[in-house]
């Protein structure tokens, strides 16, 4: 079991970034447009293997650490790499689907207004 404080993952900075947009007046107006809680697994390597959970909850707009209390709706899981390239719109998440570079849980209307757009625009990583 990994160190929970520390992480390898370079999806670790952006959910960092994505905490302090939520905090900003766009981050306010997304969580208005959207609320829907979406939990995001991400795995070094191999989807499903040692992977760390993060919640983006677009409900209270916040991103915490670990499994989602209850049922959110719609669960993502990533490969560290692949997770990046969406969150910074390298990828189109139809793509990332389509390829099983993303899988995903839940309701299919939520998981639609998943989009990089959700995320802050990367400064540089």
């Amino acid at each position: 079991m990994s160190n929970s404080n520390s992480s390898d993952l370079k999806s670790t900075a952006i959910m960092e970034q994505m905490k302090i947009h939520l905090g900003t007046d766009a981050g306010k107006e997304l969580t208005k447009k959207i609320g829907l809680v979406y939990q995001i697994n991400v795995s070094p390597k191999k989807i499903g293997i040692d992977e760390e959970s993060y919640v983006v909850d677009l409900k209270k707009g916040e991103v915490t650490k670990g499994p989602y209390e209850g049922k959110p709706d719609a669960t993502f899981s990533f490969k560290d790499d692949d997770f990046v390239k969406v969150a910074t719109g390298k990828m189109n998440p139809q793509m990332a689907f389509m390829r099983g570079a993303m899988r995903i849980k839940g309701s299919l209307s939520a998981a639609q207004k998943f989009t990089p757009d959700i995320f802050p625009k990367p400064s540089k990583l």
